[in-house]
């Protein structure tokens, strides 16, 4: 476990380990759940889809492609959870190749018109 203060920054670093200098690490999605066995009933979106979800949350550069850097305010959940959970995704794509997934950014869904 790691201890912090609410409010704390917390910085963080994920490493792609691959001898293929040409890869870029996106940032997809990050989600903290109080439980570290169930990320479905009680969580708390930093990023999803791309997309930042906690105004606290910030992408830092990094000077390699294959290093995602980010960081955000320590919190905890209502009903005095004692621990926060963190489970993160990302994408590995080809560098520069800017109709991948590393490249798009923030992705929304458009809503589809139901029919009559």
């Amino acid at each position: 476990p790691y201890y912090v203060g609410i409010n704390q920054n917390l910085f963080l670093e994920a490493y792609l380990h691959s001898s293929d200098s040409n890869l870029v690490l996106f940032v997809d999605t990050c989600v903290a759940s109080p439980d570290a066995n169930d990320f479905t009933t009680v969580t708390y979106d930093l990023i999803r889809n791309g997309c930042v979800k906690d105004s606290t949350y910030a992408n830092y550069y990094s000077p390699y492609s294959h290093m995602a850097r980010f960081k955000f305010s320590a919190f905890q959940f209502v009903r005095n959870y004692p621990s926060v959970y963190l489970k993160c995704e990302f994408v590995v794509c080809r560098l520069h190749d800017y109709s991948s997934r590393c490249y798009q950014g923030c992705i929304t869904r458009s809503k589809r018109e139901a029919s009559s």
